[in-house]
């Protein structure tokens, strides 16, 4: 029996009230709420992915260095530092929803101004790092070479011994940032290796000198007798057909070589006290070639040696142009040589200052002719002697 104004309880004792309550309750959250749910989880993924799209804020390319090793968070981190990246936690979901969190690479990468992080998502998957450059001109002896390593102020890492004089090959190098000073010497050995290995079997016949050291030891005399690429065959021959008479090089570099243990130019003429001075360099008073390269030749100082052209020039003198004058006989060369004091003369007057001396010439060569067998010491051509 109930009250009046009650409404009477079922047979569970629920009243009519809270069962209306309880179907409005199971109606939310059986619809109602998992619709909400649905509709913010769309909401955030649309917000999401118009951001993940929209273009960024950077006003400007930026370079961002991701070394190897970084995790997911780290790499959002360091692009967040570098104001390339907005909102860190949409790049990570987006990577993490497009399975791309272990497919980015490390490396040094410019983000293009306003990149979006979809942009530059794509940017570290390809990995395209940016490429920078280190030029080894030709002629420099490896001294010179690890300086330049040595003041790079991308590559990395300790300094490499000073390799063997004539095992470089001068080229532009492309590296990633991360790349060691260790590792770019090596592969400019590796490709001076490879250069003569692939010209060797191509050579001459009959050729004054046996080995791959001793072709290289002429074509680094070549490398500094002349800065002309289209004079090196020329020279070189100048060279082959004096080993070939027993004749000894009188070459000017090989003594400058010999003072300076290849640590820089001269600076200054050759003395006299080292024309005369009996060193293993001084090609003035020792036969054949010196026991080592003077410097690094490029390919086409080796390629002139190993394939020199058919000549009979056994002299050559600066001719005043930049050039040198070739000669088959010591008279011709001496006229060459009376020549070219006349131009250096003139070029003294007019100029209060002496002209800088060249790093690559050679002035000239003038000896009288040896006897077989038997080399002549030189006569003295010009007054000054280029530095090498």
């Amino acid at each position: 029996m109930t009250k009046e104004g009650e409404t009477p309880a079922d047979a569970s004792g629920t009243s009519p009230v809270r069962r209306r309550l309880l179907a409005r309750v199971l109606l939310f959250l059986l619809v109602v709420l998992p619709s909400s749910l649905a509709v913010l989880a769309g909401g955030a993924f649309l917000y999401g992915k118009w951001r993940f799209e929209a273009a960024g804020s950077a006003a400007s390319p930026t370079v961002v260095w991701l070394a190897p090793g970084l995790g997911l968070n780290a790499i959002s981190e360091r692009l967040a530092d570098a104001h390339v990246l907005d909102e860190p936690l949409v790049f990570r979901v987006a990577v993490r929803l497009n399975r791309s969190a272990g497919r980015l690479k490390a490396g040094e990468y410019e983000i293009p101004a306003h990149a979006s992080m979809a942009e530059i998502v794509r940017i570290l998957r390809e990995g395209k790092s940016i490429v920078h450059r280190l030029t080894v001109p030709e002629g420099l002896t490896s001294w010179q070479v690890m300086e330049i390593v040595k003041g790079d102020p991308v590559l990395t890492g300790d300094m490499p011994l000073v390799p063997d004089e004539g095992s470089l090959l001068p080229e532009t190098y492309h590296f990633t940032r991360g790349t060691t000073r260790a590792q770019i010497v090596q592969r400019m050995q590796k490709s001076a290796s490879a250069l003569i290995n692939e010209l060797w079997p191509h050579r001459a016949e009959n050729l004054p000198y046996k080995t791959q050291k001793e072709a290289i030891i002429l074509a680094s005399i070549v490398e500094k007798e002349t800065g002309l690429a289209a004079e090196r065959p020329r020279v070189a021959a100048v060279f082959v057909n004096r080993l070939r008479k027993s004749m000894r090089l009188q070459s000017d570099p090989t003594i400058i070589y010999g003072v300076t243990g290849g640590k820089g130019s001269l600076g200054r003429p050759i003395r006299r006290s080292e024309l005369d001075r009996v060193t293993p360099y001084n090609t003035y008073q020792v036969d054949g070639l010196p026991p080592t390269p003077i410097s690094n030749p490029g390919r086409a100082s080796i390629e002139a040696v190993l394939n020199p052209p058919e000549t009979k020039d056994l002299y050559f003198v600066a001719d005043g142009t930049g050039g040198h004058a070739f000669s088959t006989s010591l008279d011709e060369h001496q006229r060459n040589v009376s020549h070219w004091r006349r131009v250096e003369k003139g070029m003294a007057g007019r100029s209060a200052a002496p002209a800088p001396e060249p790093e690559r010439k050679t002035p000239g060569k003038a000896e009288a002719p040896p006897p077989a067998a038997a080399p002549a010491l030189p006569m003295r051509a010009p007054a000054k002697r280029a530095g090498g």
